[in-house]
């Protein structure tokens, strides 16, 4: 009676899991058709800040983003985060292999200093439906939202949504929040070098200031705009239709 009391219990919570598992993944791919549209009010990464805000008891804490079309995004901008995050951002399919092969074989050689190589797609998905940290479940979560939106949205699309909820420092999402923040004006006005140094305070928002930016961020800004230059400048932006 006991063992099967025990496989009862069992069947039911792996009952109730399979349900959970095809319900989450159904909002996940509802989620992509509904956005591939609409702006996108906020992302998980978002949310995680402010509850882990609300509950150190930090209440003034708020997350934020305004939404803009890339219309009203300068293509300085654009330009800067392919140019800073994923220079084979047009071509790609949501995975750069090339770079995530050289990562590996970096990060097996320095296991301290670990090296990334998510694209903008992964970045994207990430920040919108998923948790931040390291894991290879999330990582498998990711690879499978990436390849979703990749197959619904258009590149101009992703990078759309992703200029408006990638976090440029500490409750600052989106490009238009932080250009007011650290410019006092409109992301359609950025220049080129105001646009590098948002671009390259993004592999880690919380240690890189844009709003006092240390000379590595400083070095790191003018290697952006070298990068730029050698893209082609707004032309590369024409060229993939991503103006």
């Amino acid at each position: 009676m006991r063992k099967s009391a025990g496989k009862s219990i069992f069947s039911r919570l792996w009952f109730w899991l399979k349900r959970g598992v095809i319900a989450l993944v159904g909002l996940w791919l509802l989620g992509i058709a509904v956005f591939a549209f609409l702006p996108v009010p906020f992302s998980a990464v978002m949310v995680e800040r402010q509850v882990g805000a609300w509950l150190s008891g930090d209440f003034g804490y708020v997350a934020h983003s305004d939404w803009v079309s890339m219309d009203d995004i300068s293509p300085q901008m654009a330009l800067a985060v392919m140019a800073a995050e994923d220079q084979k951002f047009p071509e790609h399919w949501g995975f750069d292999v090339a770079a995530i092969e050289k990562a590996l074989s970096h990060n097996e050689r320095r296991p301290t200093r670990i090296r990334g190589a998510s694209t903008l797609s992964q970045q994207t998905a990430k920040n919108l439906f998923l948790w931040d940290g390291r894991s290879w479940l999330r990582k498998g979560l990711e690879a499978g939202l990436t390849s979703g939106i990749e197959l619904i949205w258009t590149k101009r699309r992703i990078l759309t949504v992703y200029l408006n909820i990638v976090e440029f420092g500490d409750g600052i999402f989106g490009v238009e929040e932080a250009s007011q923040r650290f410019f006092n004006k409109p992301a359609k006005r950025l220049t080129a070098s105001e646009a590098a140094l948002l671009a390259a305070v993004l592999p880690n928002p919380h240690r890189f200031k844009a709003g006092a930016p240390s000379g590595y961020v400083i070095q790191r800004q003018q290697w952006i705009m070298r990068q730029m230059r050698q893209l082609g400048g707004e032309g590369f932006l024409k060229e993939n239709n991503l103006d």
